[in-house]
């Protein structure tokens, strides 16, 4: 098994670290729970090899399904075992069909359904791991289940809506980018025989003379640009999977106009969303703060409320700890103290994240209606100045013929 490195905190506030040996980061977490600490940061020892990395990924739209369908079989009083019989014959992809099998395996085992979950990562994620273990413990597992199949609907939902709003100026962008270079590559070599006597007298525009250039380099050297784009995605890339360079980007995605407000919103839906469902589920709050600020899809908000929940110790508020992150908004902030004071924290976060992807729904709505018409003129812009860099040596022979006449 891999060891993995840890820093954690015990309930006094003394940090510590060290490594274990453990089948997953879930068991490592599990480990120092026993211990009384609370897990700040946790990460393969170097060289190690990450566990479940061969597992299977199944869609999340038959997941959901999956876990429908099992709560449906349990509140109709089939068995477990049997269910997942029933399941995996009907299983919407032969992925998720060999996953049930395993899982069931497991299971017969008897190994509880969380723990056998547990061992597919790639399959199962730690919210619903999580849910499911305090849904076996407090005997409301078909709730559970139910809720983790809404919980992805609604994720999927989003992220349909999220591509769908992308869709046309995605397409925009594509095609404005062929159709410039279909006019340098192709179009503007017709006109450099007629510039030849303008090129050989020194007196071509500017522009005309980058307009050719560019056109000659794309033309002979246009695989070699390929080629350079290519690996300077690739090196981007690899950039971008490191902690250093998913943080700066991140930092960036969060600053820019419109659709910085949009990312915000879009991560602080997902992270009340799913620690108010925690919440509902009897997850303990640091576990579920610990298990929800990964959620966010943004390194930077995660970080933030990482640090705000060092903060929290038994008994603390999570308001005043959640106020120190300057991306979530002081609305949320006080509308999340009132549930505190009302004991209905849980339903709160819950409507906060209804209310908020509303919200981005209208953001989203603007952003592209903004966008729509900037790219349009991006396009019109540069080819503006390809239409410019054809004509003005064109009247400019005008003139000189004019003036010789």
């Amino acid at each position: 098994m891999p060891e993995f490195n840890y820093e954690a905190m015990a309930s006094t506030g003394v940090r510590s670290s060290g490594t274990l040996v453990a089948s997953s980061e879930r068991e490592v977490m599990a480990m120092l729970d026993a211990r009384g600490l609370f897990p700040v940061r946790i990460g393969l020892k170097k060289g190690a090899v990450a566990p479940g990395a061969g597992g299977k990924k199944v869609s999340s739209r038959h997941l959901a399904t999956f876990y429908s369908q099992l709560a449906d079989l349990l509140h109709s009083g089939v068995p477990l075992l049997r269910s997942f019989d029933i399941l995996e014959r009907q299983a919407a992809s032969a992925s998720l069909g060999d996953v049930i099998r395993e899982v069931r395996a497991k299971v017969a085992d008897g190994t509880s359904l969380a723990d056998a979950m547990n061992q597919h990562p790639r399959t199962f994620n730690e919210l619903a791991v999580s849910m499911v273990r305090a849904g076996q413990e407090g005997g409301f597992l078909e709730d559970v289940l139910r809720r983790i199949a809404m919980f992805t609907e609604h994720q999927e939902d989003l992220k349909a809506k999220v591509t769908g709003a992308m869709a046309y100026p995605v397409f925009l962008a594509v095609i404005g980018f062929v159709i410039l270079n279909v006019l340098v590559i192709f179009f503007v070599p017709m006109f450099k025989p007629v510039f030849e006597k303008l090129e050989e007298q020194g007196q071509l525009p500017t522009l005309t003379v980058m307009l050719i250039a560019t056109s000659h380099i794309l033309q002979r050297y246009g695989l070699i640009v390929l080629a350079l784009v290519a690996l300077a995605y690739w090196l981007f890339r690899n950039w971008a999977a490191t902690p250093n360079g998913r943080m700066s980007i991140d930092a960036f995605l969060l600053r820019l106009p419109v659709a910085g407000n949009l990312f915000i919103s879009l991560s602080i839906s997902r992270f009340a969303r799913i620690l108010g469902t925690m919440l509902h589920n009897g997850i303990p709050i640091l576990n579920a703060l610990r298990i929800s600020k990964d959620s966010t899809g943004n390194k930077v908000i995660a970080e933030a409320i990482n640090q705000a929940a060092e903060n929290i110790k038994g008994g603390d508020k999570l308001a005043e700890p959640l106020a120190n992150c300057k991306y979530i908004p002081r609305d949320i902030i006080e509308i999340i103290a009132v549930g505190e004071e009302s004991n209905n924290l849980e339903k709160v976060l819950v409507d906060v994240a209804d209310n908020l992807d509303k919200r981005t729904a209208r953001q989203l709505d603007l952003f592209v209606k903004l966008l729509e018409p900037v790219m349009l003129l991006v396009m019109a812009v540069f080819t503006l100045l390809i239409v410019a860099g054809l004509l003005l040596p064109v009247f400019q022979m005008s003139s000189t013929i004019g003036g010789g006449n």
